[in-house]
């Protein structure tokens, strides 16, 4: 049985996926990759399919392999072997890195998925971030490896594509703003500042949510959904980022810009 150790872990890295989505009526968001894009562009470079079970890092890892294997991050090849660790850091222009080795991880499935969903403990390794000590089961043969090649525009900011929301209020401090993705941010969210945007309504009763939706807070900041997000939540949805486009904000780091752009058609309300 071919295994991948890992040796030591700084920040946050978990094993993830595509995610599950459809357990939303049961009170479990979709959960999968942050930066669904990445774990693709890993997978395709390590010869897996796009979304396979692979290593989501915030932080920094490194891992060994029981024998040598071939691994992928987003943008170089690497050979793990046994008394050979390899690190990965995140530190690239995305905000996260993805490892993904030959074969793909072959953790339990939980509701369909091998994706980590730490706000509830289910799914990847027992549920939480990867530590020290911890060892993963590879699965089986890969495909042939190809050169890695980031996707273009990642982490770069840029424009954003909106569909506005039911509580949008402010367009034209949304549409005419540019906003800065903030530190504060996890898979939950990313807060990004810019312009005050009043919602059409003050926060009030609960609805569902979704990956890429544009929140407002009583202060009038904007948080934009990662794929942790609350299945249902009370601050107004002002907008939602188009699932296209939604990578994009989510892969960027602190700093990173953009502004928000809607369909002439949806610019109803100023």
């Amino acid at each position: 049985m071919t295994t991948v150790r890992v040796i030591s872990a700084a920040g946050l890295a978990l094993i993830e996926d595509r995610g599950r989505p459809g357990h939303m009526h049961e009170g479990v968001p979709p959960g999968g990759a942050m930066v669904p894009a990445l774990l693709a562009a890993a997978n395709r470079a390590a010869g897996n399919p796009p979304g396979a079970a692979a290593i989501e890092v915030h932080g920094a890892i490194a891992v060994e392999a029981s024998v040598p294997l071939q691994a992928a991050t987003t943008e170089e090849l690497v050979m793990l072997a046994p008394g050979a660790a390899v690190r990965v850091i995140a530190r690239g222009r995305p905000r996260v890195e993805y490892l993904a080795v030959a074969g793909g991880l072959e953790v339990p499935a939980v509701l369909g998925s091998r994706g980590t969903l730490l706000v509830a403990g289910l799914g990847g390794h027992e549920g939480r971030a990867l530590r020290a000590g911890d060892v993963l089961r590879v699965g089986g043969d890969a495909g042939t490896a190809t050169p890695p090649r980031l996707p273009a525009g990642l982490g770069a900011g840029g424009q954003l594509r909106v569909i506005l929301g039911p509580d949008s209020g402010d367009t034209a401090a949304l549409l005419g703003g540019t906003f800065t993705v903030t530190s504060v941010g996890d898979r939950t969210g990313v807060r990004l500042a810019g312009p005050v945007v009043r919602a059409r309504k003050p926060a009030g009763m609960s609805a569902p949510m979704v990956r890429g939706a544009i929140q407002t807070t009583p202060s009038g900041e904007l948080v934009v959904l990662g794929p942790d997000h609350p299945t249902t939540g009370g601050y107004p949805v002002i907008a939602v980022i188009l699932a296209a486009d939604v990578d994009l904000v989510l892969a960027a780091r602190p700093g990173v810009t953009f502004r928000f752009r809607a369909p002439p058609a949806t610019r109803t309300r100023s």
